[in-house]
C-alpha cells in the first residue's frame, strides 16, 4: 500500500509539472500569420510538428562573397504579393530528408520569426516552396519551449512581437 501511495503521489506531481509547463506556452493553430525579419515580412505559415526545421519559400537564390564569407541573396514575397530582396550570411548547408525523394542540400540562414508574441532568431533553410500552399514552414526547433499546436485551430493569433527583441534589422 505504501508503494502504491508513493507511485500515486509521483504521478500527481509529474502530471502537475507538465500541466504548468504547458500552460506557460502559447497555444496556436496549425496555420498562423508570421512576421519574418529582417524586413517585417508578413507570411502565412504552417506550424508543423512533424518537421524538425523551418523552411522559407524563396526565389532567385544566389550565393556571393562578402568580407571573405559566403552570403546568399534571395527574394521573398509577402502575403500581399510584395517582393523583398534580402541578403543573409550563409550559416551552413543542410541535408534535408524529403518524403519519397532523395535528400536535398539547402542553404541555411539566421532569420527572426514572430508568431503571436513569440519571437526567436532561428535557422531557416531556403528552398522553392511555390508548389506548397504555405510559404513558411515552422518546425519543432523553432516552436520548442514556447508554442503548443492545436491542429483543430488556425489563425488564432496575429504576430505582435516587441520591437526591442528584433536585432536582425
Amino acid at each position: 500500500m505504501k508503494g502504491f501511495c508513493l507511485l500515486f503521489c509521483m504521478v500527481l506531481i509529474f502530471g502537475f509539472v507538465k500541466t504548468v509547463d504547458a500552460e506557460s506556452k502559447q497555444v496556436m493553430g496549425f496555420i498562423e500569420n508570421a512576421l519574418v525579419y529582417p524586413g517585417e515580412i508578413k507570411i502565412p505559415a504552417k506550424l508543423d510538428t512533424g518537421a524538425d526545421n523551418s523552411s522559407l519559400n524563396v526565389k532567385v537564390l544566389t550565393e556571393f562573397a562578402r568580407d571573405g564569407e559566403t552570403w546568399v541573396r534571395f527574394q521573398v514575397t509577402d502575403s500581399d504579393g510584395k517582393t523583398f530582396n534580402l541578403e543573409r550570411k550563409l550559416i551552413r548547408l543542410a541535408k534535408i530528408k524529403r518524403n519519397g525523394a532523395p535528400r536535398q542540400k539547402r542553404p541555411v540562414v539566421l532569420m527572426g520569426v514572430c508568431v503571436g508574441n513569440f519571437y526567436k532568431e532561428a535557422e531557416v533553410n531556403l528552398v522553392d516552396r511555390s508548389r506548397f500552399k504555405y510559404q513558411l514552414l515552422i518546425g519543432r526547433s523553432f516552436m520548442k519551449g514556447g508554442i503548443v499546436v492545436d491542429p483543430a485551430l488556425e489563425h488564432t493569433v496575429q504576430p505582435q512581437c516587441p520591437q526591442e527583441k528584433l536585432s536582425l534589422e
